[in-house]
């Protein structure tokens, strides 16, 4: 491996996240040939209790040299192969904040351990068979899921539900290349190969490949999240349209114009979908310094988003303002939020709507679909929001009915490359070129599979994938 996976020796780690004077357990983790007689050296166990694997001793935690006490804790064995890394690993089950755990981490680093690089225990999961690539990618998703629907995709990666389809595609396309190559190698003791049934399997495998690339956009959705910034006037409500759809207070509201100076964001969870919800300031011309930094930043923060969603007010109906603002962001998904309903009467909303209707037709955009009505401050239209969201998100977004995977870049790229080298089969076979040539492209499109569960990989793309993980995982 390359100098950043120094897979060697035995190796220790905060494996719990630390923060002052919180938490109840913090775990330190050791995993190696050393691990054991690591634990015998600093851990003390009374009584008469058996140090065996997949048990849990209590004891003390003392300095081998001075006996000083660091902690009271339990210890968890489970030797190898029966543990994540399929080396012996013992974990120091310590009280939680951040000296004991990281008092006990010196004294396993004094004592013969090294500290772990980001991924490495999972990596030496890898390598030692007990995981393969699209299951390791798998934790660092479910390790970083902001959503249940992102948690359920990371668990079906880690139960293998998208290596197996890939492993059958290279299978397929294994048994094919065997077929070409007996007929090269023993051309006159075997019957012509039959074209058509070649051809027709290398389209099924395609097919495959295409439905599987279609997982993308939802993956990196469930991944990264939805980034939604309100954006329009000053005293729309887009601070109580925040406040309503958090059920919080994140952001001040009041009935002077320009209160919001900044950003304020929100993290929330819809249909499954984490979005980052961003509260701008009000957008107008301004000489005030401050409100104009952060009028600047609004503009920057809908042109940085996903989707807009554009609130006017109902009570002041189409302003030339909204339409300003409409120019500006218009280029991107958007929903019209019209705020304070409760305002106005019903007779005033509908000519309200046939006023939107016509400013809209001007400015070439008339979308009926993406309206809705709210009043924030009444905590009324939020469900009817986040369902417009899902739509805009089922129609430009998610594409993929299988919501069980999901597959990332890394993946989508490999299986580009598959797909394209597969197109190139055909082509060869289109073209009546000899046969060496159909397995050129033929093995490239297994290269490309293998990449994606690491039956074949490199040391660069291990190193791109582990160094994204936390150092205790």
């Amino acid at each position: 491996m390359s100098e950043v996976f120094a897979t060697t020796g035995t190796i220790a780690a905060i494996a719990t996240a630390v923060v002052p004077q919180q938490g109840s357990v913090g775990i330190v983790r050791v995993s190696g040939s050393q691990a054991m007689a690591l634990a015998q050296t600093l851990f003390h166990a009374p009584g008469r209790q058996v140090w065996e694997t997949h048990r849990i001793l209590y004891g003390y935690i003392h300095h081998p040299q001075t006996l000083q006490l660091v902690d009271e804790a339990l210890l968890l064995i489970m030797k190898a192969p029966r543990s994540y890394t399929r080396e012996d690993v013992v974990e120091f089950h310590c009280h939680g904040g951040i000296m004991a755990v990281q008092q006990v981490l010196q004294l396993c680093l004094e004592n013969g351990a090294r500290l772990a690089q980001p991924g490495e225990f999972t990596l030496r999961a890898f390598l030692n068979g007990r995981l393969d690539l699209t299951q390791a990618e798998g934790i660092a998703d479910l390790v970083g899921a902001k959503s249940p629907q992102a948690a359920q995709t990371a668990l079906a990666g880690l139960q293998g539900k998208l290596a197996h389809p890939i492993r059958q595609l290279r299978a397929n396309c294994l048994d094919i290349l065997a077929e070409i190559e007996a007929r090269i190698d023993f051309e006159e003791d075997l019957p012509p190969l039959d074209d058509k049934a070649i051809i027709s399997e290398i389209e099924k495998i395609a097919a495959e490949i295409i439905r599987l690339l279609a997982t993308k956009d939802k993956g990196e959705l469930l991944r990264t999240g939805l980034k939604v910034a309100i954006v329009g006037r000053p005293n729309v409500g887009k601070s109580s349209l925040l406040n309503a759809w958090s059920q919080s207070d994140r952001a001040i509201v009041t009935d002077l114009p320009g209160t919001t100076r900044d950003v304020v964001e929100s993290q929330l969870v819809v249909g499954g979908i984490p979005v980052q919800v961003l509260d701008t300031a009000g957008i107008r011309e301004t000489t005030d310094r401050v409100e104009k930094i952060g009028v600047e930043r609004s503009r920057r923060a809908a042109n940085a988003a996903d989707l807009v969603l554009l609130t006017i007010d109902a009570s002041a109906g189409w302003t030339e303002g909204d339409g300003e603002i409409y120019e500006q962001v218009q280029h991107r998904p958007l929903i019209l939020v019209i705020n304070k309903i409760d305002l106005v009467e019903e007779i005033e909303r509908k000519i309200l709507e046939s006023q939107i209707q016509v400013a809209l037709e001007a400015h070439q955009g008339c979308d009926t679909k993406s309206k809705i009505f709210t009043a924030a401050a009444q905590n009324q239209g939020i469900d009817a929001l986040e369902t417009a969201i899902l739509e805009i998100v089922k129609a430009e977004k998610v594409q993929a009915a299988d919501m069980d995977l999901a597959i990332n870049q890394r993946q989508a790229a490999a299986l580009t490359q598959a797909k394209i080298s597969l197109e190139q089969v055909q082509a060869t076979i289109a073209q009546q070129l000899p046969l060496d040539f159909w397995t050129i492209d033929l093995r490239g499109a297994i290269q490309a599979l293998g990449e994606i569960t690491g039956e074949e990989v490199t040391e660069s793309v291990l190193d791109r994938i582990f160094s994204k993980f936390c150092i205790g995982k």
